[in-house]
Protein backbone atom coordinates (compact mmCIF):
# COMPACT_ATOMS: atom_id res chain seq x y z
CA UNK A 1 0.00 0.00 0.00
CA UNK A 2 0.95 3.52 -0.33
CA UNK A 3 1.06 6.14 1.40
CA UNK A 4 -0.20 9.74 1.32
CA UNK A 5 3.18 11.89 1.02
CA UNK A 6 1.36 13.85 3.58
CA UNK A 7 0.00 11.14 5.88
CA UNK A 8 4.37 10.02 5.95
CA UNK A 9 5.04 13.36 6.69
CA UNK A 10 2.57 13.28 9.81
CA UNK A 11 3.97 10.16 10.67
CA UNK A 12 7.89 11.07 10.44
CA UNK A 13 7.13 14.59 12.45
CA UNK A 14 5.24 12.51 15.13
CA UNK A 15 7.85 9.41 15.53
CA UNK A 16 10.55 12.62 15.62
CA UNK A 17 8.85 13.66 18.66
CA UNK A 18 9.05 10.44 20.22
CA UNK A 19 12.97 10.43 19.27
CA UNK A 20 13.40 13.62 20.73
CA UNK A 21 11.82 13.21 24.07
CA UNK A 22 13.49 9.56 24.80
CA UNK A 23 16.96 11.86 23.45
CA UNK A 24 16.22 14.76 26.54
CA UNK A 25 15.32 12.05 29.09
CA UNK A 26 17.90 10.08 28.99
CA UNK A 27 20.55 12.56 28.53
CA UNK A 28 19.89 15.58 30.21
CA UNK A 29 22.16 15.80 32.98
CA UNK A 30 25.37 15.16 31.08
CA UNK A 31 24.09 18.02 28.41
CA UNK A 32 23.88 20.20 31.26
CA UNK A 33 27.31 19.54 32.56
CA UNK A 34 28.83 19.62 28.97
CA UNK A 35 27.24 23.18 28.79
CA UNK A 36 28.72 24.33 32.18
CA UNK A 37 32.63 22.50 30.84
CA UNK A 38 31.80 24.46 27.79
CA UNK A 39 31.42 28.07 29.27
CA UNK A 40 33.30 27.91 32.22
CA UNK A 41 35.93 25.48 31.47
CA UNK A 42 38.36 26.90 34.46
CA UNK A 43 35.74 25.79 37.07
CA UNK A 44 35.90 22.59 36.67
CA UNK A 45 38.56 19.64 36.76
CA UNK A 46 36.72 17.27 35.08
CA UNK A 47 32.78 15.34 34.63
CA UNK A 48 33.08 14.10 38.49
CA UNK A 49 33.99 17.29 39.93
CA UNK A 50 31.07 19.58 37.38
CA UNK A 51 28.77 16.85 38.83
CA UNK A 52 29.84 17.14 42.37
CA UNK A 53 29.78 21.24 42.46
CA UNK A 54 26.32 20.55 40.87
CA UNK A 55 25.24 18.71 43.38
CA UNK A 56 26.39 20.83 46.20
CA UNK A 57 25.63 23.98 44.90
CA UNK A 58 21.83 23.91 43.30
CA UNK A 59 21.27 20.26 44.35
CA UNK A 60 19.67 17.28 41.95
CA UNK A 61 17.27 19.78 40.24
CA UNK A 62 20.34 21.32 38.86
CA UNK A 63 20.91 18.67 36.57
CA UNK A 64 17.70 18.80 35.06
CA UNK A 65 17.97 22.89 34.58
CA UNK A 66 16.87 23.78 30.98
CA UNK A 67 14.44 20.61 30.74
CA UNK A 68 11.50 22.08 29.82
CA UNK A 69 13.52 23.88 26.41
CA UNK A 70 15.21 21.02 25.62
CA UNK A 71 12.50 18.95 25.36
CA UNK A 72 10.71 21.92 23.42
CA UNK A 73 13.68 22.25 21.55
CA UNK A 74 14.44 18.17 20.67
CA UNK A 75 11.10 17.57 20.03
CA UNK A 76 10.55 20.69 17.76
CA UNK A 77 13.98 19.66 15.98
CA UNK A 78 13.92 15.72 15.68
CA UNK A 79 10.33 16.44 14.48
CA UNK A 80 11.54 19.01 11.68
CA UNK A 81 14.29 16.79 10.62
CA UNK A 82 12.95 13.80 10.47
CA UNK A 83 10.05 15.25 8.56
CA UNK A 84 12.76 17.06 6.22
CA UNK A 85 14.60 13.84 5.84
CA UNK A 86 11.93 11.81 4.16
CA UNK A 87 11.70 15.02 1.92
CA UNK A 88 15.25 14.90 1.20
CA UNK A 89 15.34 11.52 0.73
CA UNK A 90 12.93 12.35 -1.99
CA UNK A 91 14.91 14.93 -3.69
CA UNK A 92 18.02 12.86 -3.45
CA UNK A 93 16.31 10.39 -5.11
CA UNK A 94 15.32 12.67 -7.95
CA UNK A 95 18.69 13.87 -8.06
CA UNK A 96 20.46 10.79 -8.53
CA UNK A 97 17.49 9.37 -11.32
CA UNK A 98 15.97 6.73 -8.96
CA UNK A 99 12.63 5.57 -8.54
CA UNK A 100 10.58 6.93 -4.77
CA UNK A 101 10.76 3.18 -4.08
CA UNK A 102 14.36 2.68 -3.93
CA UNK A 103 16.37 2.48 -0.92
CA UNK A 104 19.13 5.04 -1.13
CA UNK A 105 23.10 4.43 -0.27
CA UNK A 106 24.02 5.21 2.88
CA UNK A 107 25.95 8.27 1.73
CA UNK A 108 23.16 9.38 -0.38
CA UNK A 109 20.79 8.75 3.47
CA UNK A 110 23.65 11.04 4.77
CA UNK A 111 23.22 13.82 2.42
CA UNK A 112 19.70 13.49 3.02
CA UNK A 113 20.14 14.09 6.52
CA UNK A 114 22.57 17.17 6.03
CA UNK A 115 20.30 18.86 3.56
CA UNK A 116 16.98 18.58 6.36
CA UNK A 117 19.58 19.73 9.35
CA UNK A 118 19.06 23.24 8.26
CA UNK A 119 15.71 23.59 8.28
CA UNK A 120 15.51 22.13 11.64
CA UNK A 121 18.09 24.26 12.88
CA UNK A 122 15.53 27.03 12.62
CA UNK A 123 13.67 25.90 15.26
CA UNK A 124 16.53 24.70 17.14
CA UNK A 125 18.31 27.82 17.32
CA UNK A 126 16.01 29.61 19.70
CA UNK A 127 14.75 27.22 22.27
CA UNK A 128 18.94 26.43 22.81
CA UNK A 129 19.56 29.67 23.58
CA UNK A 130 17.14 29.79 26.52
CA UNK A 131 18.21 25.89 27.51
CA UNK A 132 22.17 27.08 27.44
CA UNK A 133 21.23 30.41 29.10
CA UNK A 134 19.30 28.57 32.25
CA UNK A 135 21.81 25.20 32.70
CA UNK A 136 24.64 28.11 32.61
CA UNK A 137 22.93 30.51 35.11
CA UNK A 138 24.80 29.73 38.55
CA UNK A 139 27.86 30.38 36.90
CA UNK A 140 26.98 33.65 34.97
CA UNK A 141 26.23 34.96 38.39
CA UNK A 142 29.25 33.15 40.26
CA UNK A 143 31.53 34.87 37.63
CA UNK A 144 29.99 38.27 37.92
CA UNK A 145 29.17 38.58 34.77
CA UNK A 146 25.64 39.17 35.85
CA UNK A 147 24.06 40.70 38.77
CA UNK A 148 20.77 39.13 38.82
CA UNK A 149 19.99 35.40 36.92
CA UNK A 150 16.92 34.01 35.40
CA UNK A 151 15.64 31.26 37.31
CA UNK A 152 12.52 30.16 34.96
CA UNK A 153 12.01 29.59 31.11
CA UNK A 154 9.52 32.83 30.81
CA UNK A 155 12.31 34.67 32.41
CA UNK A 156 14.98 34.30 29.71
CA UNK A 157 12.16 34.76 27.16
CA UNK A 158 11.33 37.92 28.55
CA UNK A 159 15.03 38.68 29.21
CA UNK A 160 15.43 38.32 25.82
CA UNK A 161 12.94 40.31 24.44
CA UNK A 162 13.54 43.01 26.69
CA UNK A 163 17.14 43.25 25.37
CA UNK A 164 17.74 41.91 21.83
CA UNK A 165 14.28 41.81 20.70
CA UNK A 166 13.18 39.01 18.88
CA UNK A 167 15.72 38.12 16.43
CA UNK A 168 18.03 37.78 19.83
CA UNK A 169 16.61 34.18 20.02
CA UNK A 170 18.88 33.50 16.47
CA UNK A 171 22.24 34.45 18.41
CA UNK A 172 24.45 31.59 17.56
CA UNK A 173 22.56 30.93 14.34
CA UNK A 174 25.43 30.90 12.42
CA UNK A 175 26.99 28.26 14.74
CA UNK A 176 24.00 25.83 14.92
CA UNK A 177 23.89 25.87 11.00
CA UNK A 178 27.70 25.08 11.47
CA UNK A 179 26.87 22.51 13.32
CA UNK A 180 23.86 20.99 12.33
CA UNK A 181 24.69 20.76 8.58
CA UNK A 182 28.19 18.81 8.53
CA UNK A 183 27.09 17.21 11.72
CA UNK A 184 24.00 15.42 10.57
CA UNK A 185 25.50 13.79 7.87
CA UNK A 186 28.35 12.41 9.83
CA UNK A 187 25.01 11.24 12.24
CA UNK A 188 23.09 9.47 9.25
CA UNK A 189 25.54 8.18 7.47
CA UNK A 190 27.01 6.77 11.21
CA UNK A 191 24.00 5.68 11.90
CA UNK A 192 23.27 3.97 8.42
CA UNK A 193 26.74 2.42 7.91
CA UNK A 194 26.21 1.08 11.58
CA UNK A 195 22.52 -0.83 10.50
CA UNK A 196 24.00 -1.71 7.43
CA UNK A 197 27.50 -4.14 9.11
CA UNK A 198 24.37 -5.24 12.05
CA UNK A 199 22.19 -6.24 9.15
CA UNK A 200 24.63 -8.46 7.10
CA UNK A 201 22.84 -8.28 4.05
CA UNK A 202 18.97 -8.82 5.32
CA UNK A 203 16.80 -5.85 5.64
CA UNK A 204 17.80 -3.15 8.32
CA UNK A 205 14.00 -3.05 9.22
CA UNK A 206 14.39 -6.50 10.41
CA UNK A 207 17.36 -4.93 13.13
CA UNK A 208 16.48 -5.52 16.59
CA UNK A 209 16.48 -2.98 19.36
CA UNK A 210 20.35 -3.84 20.62
CA UNK A 211 21.70 -3.07 17.05
CA UNK A 212 19.46 0.18 16.51
CA UNK A 213 20.45 1.89 20.09
CA UNK A 214 24.45 0.67 19.08
CA UNK A 215 23.55 2.36 15.37
CA UNK A 216 22.21 5.25 16.88
CA UNK A 217 24.87 5.52 19.69
CA UNK A 218 27.51 5.47 17.18
CA UNK A 219 25.51 8.12 15.07
CA UNK A 220 25.49 10.41 17.99
CA UNK A 221 29.04 9.77 18.56
CA UNK A 222 30.35 10.27 14.68
CA UNK A 223 28.26 14.01 14.98
CA UNK A 224 30.05 15.14 18.60
CA UNK A 225 33.37 14.37 17.08
CA UNK A 226 33.09 15.87 13.81
CA UNK A 227 31.50 19.23 14.91
CA UNK A 228 32.48 19.87 18.84
CA UNK A 229 34.59 23.02 18.73
CA UNK A 230 31.85 24.39 16.78
CA UNK A 231 29.17 23.20 19.30
CA UNK A 232 31.81 24.53 21.78
CA UNK A 233 31.63 28.38 20.26
CA UNK A 234 27.92 28.42 19.58
CA UNK A 235 27.52 27.56 23.62
CA UNK A 236 29.92 30.61 24.31
CA UNK A 237 28.01 32.92 22.35
CA UNK A 238 24.86 32.00 23.56
CA UNK A 239 25.69 32.08 27.14
CA UNK A 240 28.04 34.91 27.55
CA UNK A 241 25.77 37.17 25.05
CA UNK A 242 23.65 37.64 28.48
CA UNK A 243 26.62 39.89 29.54
CA UNK A 244 26.28 42.23 27.06
CA UNK A 245 27.70 42.02 23.27
CA UNK A 246 30.07 39.03 22.02
CA UNK A 247 31.55 38.49 19.21
CA UNK A 248 30.65 36.43 16.20
CA UNK A 249 31.53 32.86 15.63
CA UNK A 250 35.34 33.85 14.15
CA UNK A 251 35.91 36.42 17.06
CA UNK A 252 34.85 34.02 19.60
CA UNK A 253 36.47 31.31 17.93
CA UNK A 254 39.79 33.55 17.72
CA UNK A 255 39.62 35.13 21.02
CA UNK A 256 39.21 31.33 23.08
CA UNK A 257 42.28 29.83 20.90
CA UNK A 258 44.44 33.02 21.74
CA UNK A 259 43.40 33.15 25.60
CA UNK A 260 42.86 29.51 26.46
CA UNK A 261 44.23 27.48 23.97
CA UNK A 262 42.83 25.28 21.35
CA UNK A 263 41.73 22.15 24.13
CA UNK A 264 39.58 24.77 25.62
CA UNK A 265 37.29 23.56 22.20
CA UNK A 266 36.96 20.47 23.76
CA UNK A 267 36.02 21.24 27.35
CA UNK A 268 33.14 19.09 28.33
CA UNK A 269 34.01 16.32 25.48
CA UNK A 270 33.54 13.24 28.07
CA UNK A 271 29.92 14.40 28.93
CA UNK A 272 29.14 15.15 25.58
CA UNK A 273 30.08 11.54 24.64
CA UNK A 274 28.49 9.52 27.23
CA UNK A 275 25.33 11.73 26.72
CA UNK A 276 25.60 11.59 22.91
CA UNK A 277 25.75 7.51 22.70
CA UNK A 278 23.00 6.94 25.15
CA UNK A 279 20.75 9.56 24.30
CA UNK A 280 21.13 8.86 20.82
CA UNK A 281 20.44 5.28 20.81
CA UNK A 282 17.39 6.13 22.47
CA UNK A 283 16.11 8.72 20.20
CA UNK A 284 16.42 5.95 17.19
CA UNK A 285 15.28 3.48 19.21
CA UNK A 286 12.24 5.35 20.13
CA UNK A 287 11.88 6.94 16.21
CA UNK A 288 12.01 3.53 14.68
CA UNK A 289 9.68 1.81 16.76
CA UNK A 290 7.46 4.38 16.95
CA UNK A 291 7.27 4.85 13.31
CA UNK A 292 7.20 1.24 12.48
CA UNK A 293 3.90 1.10 14.32
CA UNK A 294 2.51 4.13 12.81
CA UNK A 295 3.14 2.17 9.40
CA UNK A 296 1.38 -0.88 10.56
CA UNK A 297 -1.40 0.87 11.81
CA UNK A 298 -2.02 2.62 8.32
CA UNK A 299 -1.46 -0.68 6.70
CA UNK A 300 -4.18 -2.19 8.34
CA UNK A 301 -6.90 -0.36 7.28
Amino acid sequence: MRINSAVQAVIDLTAGAAGGTACVVTGQPFDTAKVKMQTFPNLYKGLVDCFVKTYKQVGFRGFYKGTTPALVANIAENSVLFMCYGFCQQIVRRIVGVDRKTKLSDLQNAAAGSFASAFAALVLCPTELVKCRLQAMHEMQLSGKITKGHNTVWSVVKGVIQKDGPLGFYRGLSSTLLREVPGYFFFFGGYELSRTFFASGRSKDELGPIPLLLSGGFGGSCLWIAVYPVDCIKSRIQVLSMAGKQAGFMGTFVTVVKTEGVLALYSGLTPTMIRAFVANGALFLAYEYSRKLMMKQIDSY
